[in-house]
Formats: C-alpha cells, structure tokens, sequence
C-alpha cells in the first residue's frame, strides 16, 4: 500500500523554531508555499501570497476549484526546479498542524456492511438494517472543537453507562472505548443558506479528502444514543491526517459502484461510483483488517446533497466524515465492535495479547493508498 498521496497533498507545518504556514507535500518533502509565494513562483490567484502564509489552509480552499487546480499546475512545473528547492524540506524535520480550521463536522453512517453489522450486533433475529438506511444518508451532528490532528494523544472519555444487569447508571472512565476507520471530506467552497446542492454540482465545493478516525465509547454510546443519537460518546475526540488529498488528485482512484436498492430519490441519484481506495487498520504495530473505500455505498455528492436539501449551508472547513468503512468479509472491518463482535471474539495480537477494545498506551494507525495515515495513543482518564 503507498502509504503517502500520489500527488501532492495540502497541509501546515512549521520549521524547527519557526511559524507555521501551508505547505505542499510530494513523498517525504515539504514545499513551502508562504516562500514560494513571496518570490512569485505561486501567483495562481489573487491573494495568494497572504493565503499560504495563514497556519490553516481556509483561504485557500475558499479561493476556489480554478486557484486549487491552477496552483496544483504551477507546483507540477516547479517539481525538480532549483528555485524550489531552498524552501523544501524533510518531512521528519518540520511539525505538522491540523491543516485547517475546522467549521461544521457531521459524521454519515455510509457503509451498508457496518450498519449491517451494528444492526446484527445490536438487533439479533430482527431487521439488519432500520427502514430509512437504503433511502437517505443517516449522520448525525459532531464536535468541530475537539477535531485533532494525527500523532494527538487521546484522552480515555468518562460518562454515564449502565453496566449489564444494573437497573441504574454510573459515572466513569470508558471501558469499550473504538476505533473508526472513515473518509473525511473536507469542504472548500461555500453555499449560501436556503438553497439545496444539487447534487450535480456537489463535488465543486469538496476541497479534498483526509483519513480520519471517528473515536468511540460505544458503553456510553449504548446508554445514551436513544433516541437522539450520540453525544458524549463521540464529542470527545476526532483525529484527522496532516495532509489534504485533493479531491482532483484521486480521479483515478473513480469506479463505478453498484446501483443502489432501491432507486434514490430525485435529488440523490447520480451514476454510481466509488473510490478504489485500499485502507488499513494498524493495532499496536499489528494489522488487523484491510478495507477499502468502495465498501461505501453513499458517495460523498449525495452526503452533501442531503445535508443541503433542507436548505442548511456548506462552510469553508467543513468536515463530512463518511462514518465506519467495512467490507463482507471479517478482516476488512473498520471498527473493534465489528472485529470483535461486541466483545465476544476478541483479536488476538502477537505475543498472546488479547483485545475487544481500546487499553491505556494502545496506539492506533489508519493508513491509505494516495491518503497517507491518522495516528493517536490512548492516554488515561
């Protein structure tokens, strides 16, 4: 698997003792786009040199699809140009940053195989799936504040439970504390309020994508999601990769994808299509599951077009998580509740270790063809 984009990807970074700024990232180099702005090497739109100098690539993204695609076209003329190579440097050496503000975050339920599973986990001898899951993309409203770069560590969240058998809750550190393995796509123009996204024209306001790993404490969870769905299970903590893929960069990534059943409304039918993207879940410097982002069943337009039919707005920074990504088979879930079934398979690890759920000092990576990685270590309460 390439574990770094194929292309170049977006993202903050700082020098040793140094400010941070944007950059561009190709393999295991930083550009510096303030320094080459300042010579006059990126001039792709106006108010470029203040852009790349901000330490969050918002003003970049809100320049546009033309600045994106003229900027990424000057970075392609300057790869192995002398003038760039005073402002490159080694990744290993420089600090990286959450690459933007983060304005809205909304976390979807995409994957038709990880709400089939939840549904048999959780609803055993019923319906896998609730009567709405084939018609809309069922998400819910998160925390843009507690939105992390990777290599963050995580704090073990406290909350209410209700321990099997007790008929009353008690307060305390999580102890079914997950992992989610998503796609985040991260918006770069706006819409305005009261008017819908078509889906046609939904793709021209994503900047990019990034991993991301949607943390979860699925006791807390249990307890408190009903009926309005997750709160303090999921507030706590959301980590993100350094680095934004353009969503221009993973075209030929594109495939097509089944038709959907039944037949989506008007306003969320699009020819079919995937990202042919291969993902992985690293426990504790051990793989335990492979997926791939095809196992998506919503694509990124309809999540926006039904986040937008109401007439709710897009925000430059907004992050639309595609929520867990698994496959049919076992090894390719992207969630410890689904590898270990709740708790009653536990993975084995090397060295005799056992897991169901997340212990204090675990370290977790997400890894992606052309997408990079997310990494966080779990700290106590």
């Amino acid at each position: 698997m390439a574990l770094v984009p194929a292309a170049v990807s977006y993202g903050v970074f700082s020098p040793a003792g140094e400010s941070a700024r944007t950059g561009a990232r190709r393999d295991a180099r930083v550009l510096d786009l303030a320094g080459l702005a300042r010579e006059g090497l990126l001039d792709g739109f106006p108010g470029a040199a203040d852009a790349f100098a901000a330490p969050a690539l918002n003003a970049f993204m809100a320049a546009g699809p033309a600045a994106w695609e003229a900027t990424t076209a000057q970075l392609e003329t300057l790869h192995g140009d002398a003038r760039s190579e005073r402002h490159s440097h080694a990744l290993a050496e420089v600090v990286t940053w959450l690459p933007f503000t983060i304005a809205d975050f909304a976390d979807f339920y995409a994957s038709l195989d990880h709400a089939t599973n939840l549904g048999r986990i959780f609803r055993p001898g019923g319906e896998a799936l609730l009567p709405n899951w084939r018609h809309l993309p069922v998400g819910y409203h998160g925390r843009a504040g507690t939105v992390v770069v990777s290599g963050t560590d995580v704090v073990r969240p406290s909350g209410q439970t209700l321990p099997r058998g007790e008929s009353a809750p008690r307060f305390g550190p999580s102890r079914r504390l997950d992992i989610e393995l998503e796609l985040g796509f991260v918006i770069g123009t706006p819409s305005r309020v009261g008017e819908p996204v078509a889906i046609t024209e939904a793709l021209r306001h994503v900047f990019g994508v990034v991993l991301l790993n949607d943390w979860s404490a699925r006791d807390l969870q249990a307890w408190e999601y009903q009926p309005l769905g997750p709160f303090t299970s999921k507030s706590f903590a959301t980590s993100i990769g350094a680095w934004v893929t353009p969503l221009a960069a993973l075209e030929p990534f594109r495939v097509p994808a089944p038709e959907p059943q039944p037949e989506p409304l008007p306003y969320l039918r699009e020819r079919p299509w995937a990202l042919d993207l291969d993902l992985e879940v690293e426990l504790n410097a051990t793989v335990v599951a492979r997926s791939n982002a095809r196992h998506l069943y919503w694509s990124a337009a309809q999540l926006i077009a039904h986040l937008t039919a109401n007439g709710a707005s897009l925000r430059t920074g907004d992050l639309l998580g595609s929520g867990t990504i698994s496959g049919p088979e076992r090894d390719q879930r992207g969630s410890l509740i689904e590898l270990s079934w709740n708790g009653a398979e536990p993975l084995e690890l090397p060295g005799g270790v056992r897991r169901t759920f997340l212990e204090d000092g675990d370290t977790v990576v997400l890894r992606g063809a052309a997408l990079g990685e997310v990494a966080g270590r779990i700290v106590p309460a």
